[in-house]
């Protein structure tokens, strides 16, 4: 019987410590024989603080032991899966936490952030006006900075959309929603609705962000009903892990990304 050995691949991925949306997605779509390992972290965005003079960065407690961790895991590929470490840490932010990450766990594993693997797969489905999707505990003031953040890596936000929840939830703060366990109770069929009567014509593709936002389980029917591709955060990092792997994606089910269309 499978077993979900790692037989072709393994992949780490540093997740929020309270979540469990990013390793039923990434199992959900990963292939056979490539298993799924994650690191919890605990900490405040951004997970790794940058010096007095912003030249590096000093990775969290957390991240430091969960890439010890996957270092004697030999891991084929690790992910910082949190976009929004990526917009508050600010320009060089990603690029600065991957050459502290590789200090530990070396040159044999790629090692990337969601934030990048989604303006990958953003460009590799040829987009240029991404309708941006963020979930409800985001602000108005921090879905201008993730706007801000896609637009200074080449592309022009045709519009964004705060996911507005169902009304059990309504008249609690954003920044209070995962105290009371909104989180996991997610439901995509709202979700899904939201954003086809959201998103603009201008648009030529939607990019659903947050490795906690659960989506994947609709991204064909939006593709399906919009005429255009969707790229979301989990989708995003196993396509770059399985192509950084040497695996080709070709996993039907999750959008055309994955597909390899």
């Amino acid at each position: 019987m499978n077993d979900n050995w790692g037989d072709r691949a393994r992949f780490g991925i540093f997740v929020v410590g309270n979540e469990a949306v990013p390793e039923a997605e990434w199992w959900a779509m990963a292939p056979a024989g490539v298993s799924i390992h994650a690191a919890r972290v605990t900490a405040r965005a951004p997970w790794a603080r940058w010096d007095s003079e912003r030249r590096d960065v000093i990775l969290e407690s957390d991240l430091e032991r969960g890439a010890a961790q996957f270092a004697a895991m030999r891991v084929s590929a690790a992910v910082v899966a949190h976009f929004s470490s990526s917009i508050i840490g600010g320009a060089g932010w990603d690029e600065a936490i991957i050459s502290r990450l590789s200090q530990t766990l070396g040159r044999a594993t790629h090692i990337t952030t969601n934030a990048i693997d989604c303006v990958r797969a953003l460009h590799e489905c040829k987009a240029k006006r991404p309708f941006l999707v963020l979930p409800p505990w985001f602000d108005q003031a921090f879905a201008e900075r993730a706007v801000a953040y896609m637009n200074d890596r080449g592309f022009e936000v045709s519009g964004h959309l705060i996911h507005a929840p169902d009304e059990k939830w309504l008249g609690v703060a954003p920044g209070d929603l995962y105290g009371k366990f909104m989180h996991l109770e997610q439901r995509v069929d709202t979700l899904s609705r939201q954003i086809v009567e959201a998103c603009p014509p201008a648009a030529d593709a939607v990019f659903i962000a947050g490795t906690g936002f659960r989506c994947v389980a609709i991204l064909d029917s939006l593709e399906r009903a919009l005429n255009r591709p969707v790229v979301a955060s989990n989708q995003a990092s196993l396509w770059n892990c399985l192509r950084q792997a040497g695996c080709q994606p070709s996993i039907s089910g999750y959008g055309q990304l994955l597909r390899g269309d």
